[in-house]
């Protein structure tokens, strides 16, 4: 089997990856998925698009973040347009809330600093709060407002980037592993599965938490990506209880337009397992109740977990190794794989129908660690 582009990864970011490289004109693209697309931290994902919501200072990441987040509309459009679904962009915006005395330094410094950048932000009082959520905690003492902050139905999100796929044809070969990359004269030429040889002449590695699972020719992968275990619960309201993203200190509860609100989520260090616990459902409980007590009468209704790909300094994985040509690595999103599957499917293509470099290639090139490939 022979292609222009191998996308090996049928998450979030390799399915953008190969939307855009379609619509950039590139015909000849296979994406590989060791297990079924979409259902593995994409699907467990929580759908938020709130990079100011985290961001307690300016950085290039959140500048990344932002960027991406901006692309969203247009996005939605389109593949509504290209495939009927429509992906639930929710404009409503984010709060955050503050509790403590530490809450309320913490989100003051965050608004002078995005205030002072031009960044949409409002500062809320108690009564302010209430007044857009009136199922909000007694205990609130202000707020952050991010108007721009948005969220998407993530399962939507993969079932358009999918669909997409299917209609323009391009070949998805799933539960289908991916042993190593095969590397010829300091270039990667394709990749070895399980059952066959996959040549291609650009090959992009959107593997997630499985990445360093690969082998690069006969060497192990030089980057180091660790899964980090995150569980979510959901509830089912009689009618929608609440209109924005609604953060807080210890977790965060989304609102869906069925009436559901998700609360999450983990942070757990458990290797592959992704087994969900009644520890987590508990606790996920209790703090989605200190947001909103009226959460604490509702059941859970659903929960589940999913692998988030963590290099060691948080920061996504984005270009490609040194001294080792037509392979381009985009993984190590962490928490933000569907917030910057946008961006990062946008300069990986620029790079590979243009050349083009991006400045985010210098941010987050695998080199940052000092890598280089030994083959």
């Amino acid at each position: 089997m022979t292609s222009d582009v191998l996308i090996i990864g049928g998450g979030v970011i390799g399915l953008s990856i190969a939307r855009d490289l379609h619509k950039k004109g590139v015909s000849n693209i296979t994406l590989v998925e060791k297990n079924v697309c979409g259902e593995e931290a994409s699907w467990a994902a929580g759908g938020m698009l709130g990079p100011q919501a985290e961001a307690d200072e300016p950085s290039a990441f959140v500048d990344l973040c932002c960027a991406s987040r901006d692309l969203f509309p247009t996005l939605a459009d389109e593949l509504f347009n290209e495939t009927g679904i429509d992906i639930e962009l929710d404009r409503s915006g984010t709060l955050h809330l503050a509790f403590t005395t530490e809450d309320t330094t913490r989100l003051q410094k965050r608004f002078e600093w995005q205030s002072r950048a031009g960044l949409p932000v409002e500062r809320l009082s108690a009564d302010e709060v209430r007044r857009l959520e009136p199922l909000i905690s007694n205990d609130v003492r202000e707020a952050l407002f991010f108007p721009t902050d948005w969220q998407v139905e993530n399962r939507k999100l993969l079932a358009a980037l999918r669909r997409y796929a299917e209609i323009n044809g391009i070949q998805i070969v799933e539960n289908c592993v991916v042993k190593n990359l095969l590397v010829e004269n300091n270039r990667v030429i394709g990749a070895e599965t399980s059952d066959t040889a996959i040549t291609a002449d650009k090959t992009i590695l959107a593997t997630g938490a499985w990445t360093s699972l690969i082998k690069l020719g006969n060497a192990a992968m030089p980057i180091n990506i660790e899964p980090i275990r995150g569980q979510i619960v959901a509830f089912q309201a009689d009618e929608r209880m609440f209109r924005h993203v609604i953060y807080s200190s210890s977790g965060y509860i989304v609102p869906r337009f069925d009436n559901r609100i998700l609360a999450g989520s983990t942070t757990e260090h458990a290797g592959f397992d992704i087994s969900i616990t009644n520890e987590a459902a508990q606790n996920l409980h209790a703090m989605a109740a200190k947001i909103a007590p009226k959460i604490g009468e509702l059941k859970i209704t659903d929960h589940w977990s999913g692998l988030r790909p963590f290099a060691g300094d948080g920061l996504p994985i984005i270009g490609g190794i040194a001294s080792l040509d037509d392979l381009l690595i985009a993984t190590a999103h962490y928490r933000n794989g569907i917030l910057l599957a946008p961006i990062t499917a946008k300069i990986v293509t620029e790079k590979i129908v243009n050349s083009a470099d991006s400045q985010w290639f210098k941010n987050f090139a695998p080199e940052r660690f000092k890598l280089a490939a030994k083959i």
